[in-house]
């Protein structure tokens, strides 16, 4: 869930474009745009309107379509308005007709009596219902914020993380400069999505695509590289681990031990990079971009290697080569 309250007037005002847009707008009930959306769902009220009201989930936004709106001008036909009332009594978040449909006047008195906000959509019932809740799956997603850079390279979602001073803005704009793209530099908002999908972003958009450079200052990415350079949010697929080189360390030369990192319950893949003096940092995340690559289309070159060099031990020219003609084995 999110930490600020998200009401309905947040849901009217946020920025959607393409297949992401509700094209929502209030015709009634505004004293209720204020009011918290609390529940990532939403409630077809067809049973409620008949009189069911038990086990009513009043804590949803409630969509409309035309078969609803047929139905309440037939119970208003009839006189049958206590359903309208009671309907009411609930205190719903807000209430969305779709195909452009607009409720009766009595509904809208009842929703302005009520404080609900009364929204119109011009899409179609199951068309807006799958966009809200993909909406919600983002909004109210598990989320915190890291220290770190997130890149993109070759399609890869890649944080680079570890202490400050380590270099990890000069490598991720090294890797700008060679074509690939800036999502976020120094704070990354992660969010859980589907429960098995980790998203970064900028933690403020105001920010998000400036880089501090030390000795240089800062410096707006989008504008020196143009917009091609930069993305609003990218799936981390690997986590890369900078550290100042340790000659007493023993670093992984071989790769067949997967390291996982737990963000937020979902484990992304991670390597460690010693960071030295002479060591091409860009060209060796780049490598570790396509090999993670090459891993998710099931090829592991470490576990390759591993194979054939144990298969080449079982054959007799590895034994002549560590045995003698004489030795017994």
């Amino acid at each position: 869930m999110t930490d600020k309250k998200f009401t309905v007037l947040d849901l009217l005002s946020l920025e959607l474009s393409g297949h992401d847009e509700i094209n929502l707008r209030c015709i009634g009930g505004r004293k209720g745009l204020n009011r918290a959306i609390t529940v990532p769902d939403i409630n077809r009220p067809g049973l409620a309107l008949s009189g069911f009201y038990e086990s009513f989930a009043y804590q949803r936004i409630q969509i409309f379509g035309r078969g609803d709106v047929a139905y309440l001008n037939k119970l208003e036909l009839e006189g049958k308005k206590d359903s309208i009332k009671e309907l009411f009594s609930f205190a719903i978040p807000c209430c969305i007709f779709t195909h452009n449909l607009e409720p009766s006047d009595f509904f809208i008195e009842q929703a302005e009596e009520a404080c609900c906000a009364i929204l119109v959509s011009d899409l179609e019932s199951t068309e807006l219902s799958n966009r809200l809740i993909r909406l919600f799956s983002t909004i109210f997603a598990p989320h915190k914020t890291m220290h770190g850079v997130l890149v993109e390279v070759f399609g890869e979602g890649i944080l680079l993380c570890g202490h400050s001073g380590v270099g990890k803005s000069e490598t991720a704009l090294d890797l700008v400069e060679r074509g690939h793209r800036l999502v976020a530099d120094d704070i990354v908002e992660i969010r859980c999505v589907n429960g098995n999908v980790i998203i970064g972003r900028g933690a403020n958009s105001l920010i998000s695509h400036h880089m501090e450079i030390r000795g240089l200052g800062i410096i707006n990415v989008a504008e020196l590289y143009g917009v091609g350079a930069i993305r609003e949010q990218k799936e981390i697929q690997l986590i890369v681990e900078l550290e100042e080189w340790d000659s007493n360390k023993i670093y992984d030369r071989i790769g067949t031990n997967q390291r996982t990192i737990d963000l937020l319950g979902v484990k992304i893949p991670a390597i460690e990079i010693p960071v030295k003096p002479g060591r091409n940092l860009p060209i060796i995340i780049e490598a570790a971009a396509m090999n993670e690559r090459l891993k998710k289309m099931g090829y592991n070159s470490a576990r390759d290697f591993n194979q054939n060099v144990l298969r080449w031990i079982e054959t007799g020219e590895a034994q002549a080569a560590y045995y003698g003609q004489d030795d017994n084995y």
